[in-house]
């Protein structure tokens, strides 16, 4: 039976990649680095437009630590999710804490799963939507 265990994984139905990713936005809320970077795939590529891409779990991980020592992620609004095949897209809004500022930013993102975990993430979103809310530097 852990052959049909493997499959299962491997091929996802919409409404299980649908509830993974669901799970995973929760994560992103939480910002453990470890739990954050169990969804992704050994050699995952996560896109954060309009930064550079990062590859790898282990950098990725590391991204998710540094930002979360720079802001806080308050709950996302999550405004519609559909998925396809190992495709699943998101509208959101991410809301952020930075210092005691709350920052909100809309987004869409982009999921491609491999055996039940996110191979890729692309996010597009606003930095001058973002850069405009956050507090003035003292």
């Amino acid at each position: 039976m852990a052959g049909l265990s493997v499959l299962r994984y491997e091929i996802m139905n919409n409404e299980q990649s649908i509830a993974f990713i669901r799970d995973f936005l929760e994560a992103c809320v939480r910002a453990e680095p470890d739990e954050f970077a169990s969804y992704f795939t050994d050699d995952a590529v996560w896109w954060n437009s309009p930064w550079k891409p990062v590859s790898g779990r282990a950098a990725i991980r590391e991204t998710l630590r540094r930002g979360a020592s720079m802001m806080k992620a308050l709950p996302w609004r999550l405004e519609h999710i559909l998925a396809h095949g190992n495709i699943v897209m998101t509208e959101r809004v991410d809301n952020f804490l930075v210092e005691e500022t709350p920052v909100s930013v809309p987004c869409m993102g982009i999921f491609e799963l491999r055996e039940g975990k996110i191979a890729a993430w692309r996010d597009y979103w606003d930095l001058q939507e973002f850069e405009k809310q956050l507090p003035p530097k003292t």
